[in-house]
């Protein structure tokens, strides 16, 4: 099966590069470019792709809220936000938005096909010199305006999956820790994500920390 991703980023070069990594592979397709978030929803919504690839700043609509305007309409598409900063607000912001993943532009090109893989996989995905600086960060960050899912549907099992989730744990590494099965841990993390209405294990990552479930490592 051909992945089908829109590439979104007011840089013609920058499109026009993603565009010849991507097509270069037999099973994906850049079906769409867009040089604004506005055009970015747009595309997403006629086009039915797997990923989008987001741009944080562009005009008309930024990545962020083309990102939340994407995951609020109920697009199955997964949104893989790249950006030139390794860290800052933005990617606190991405994640709470609903983007599946956080990469930087200067990625390799292989690495850069892999993550559209993985992404649309539903598989966790920021850029490795991101990750524990973000999940530090987000006690320390504005609370999110809209409440967090409640937990009061998880088993207390699933709350243990979740906690580990929260802490970027793999499901093999929550298999070994809980000493369950990894087919186990597949099945609690399944209905993790289905009880509390969350796409991807990014935003179970979000929710463990809005819920107080993991503590930021102090500097």
């Amino acid at each position: 099966m051909t992945l089908r991703v829109v590439v979104a980023d007011d840089q013609l070069l920058v499109r026009t590069g993603f565009r010849m990594i991507i097509d270069a592979r037999d099973d994906l397709e850049v079906v769409g470019e867009a040089s604004d978030g506005q055009e970015a929803v747009r595309l997403t919504r006629d086009l039915a792709p797997d990923v989008v690839l987001m741009d944080v700043r562009m005009p008309v609509v930024d990545g962020i809220e083309a990102t939340r305007q994407i995951a609020e309409c109920g697009s199955r598409a997964r949104v893989l936000v790249l950006t030139t900063w390794d860290v800052d607000a933005h990617v606190v912001d991405a994640l709470r938005a609903g983007a599946s993943g956080f990469l930087l532009k200067d990625i390799r090109p292989a690495e850069l096909v892999d993550a559209i893989r993985l992404t649309a996989r539903g598989d966790a995905l920021l850029a490795p010199t991101v990750l524990g600086r973000v999940l530090d960060r987000f006690l320390r960050t504005t609370p999110d305006p809209a409440p967090p899912p409640s937990l009061k549907d998880l088993s207390g099992r699933e709350r243990e999956v979740l906690t580990l989730i929260g802490q970027a744990l793999s499901n093999a590494e929550i298999a070994e820790r809980l000493r369950l099965s990894e087919a186990t841990v597949k099945n609690h993390v399944t209905a993790v994500l289905r009880k509390l209405g969350l796409r991807d294990r990014v935003q179970a990552v979000v929710a463990a920390y809005d819920h107080g479930l993991v503590e930021p490592r102090r500097p």
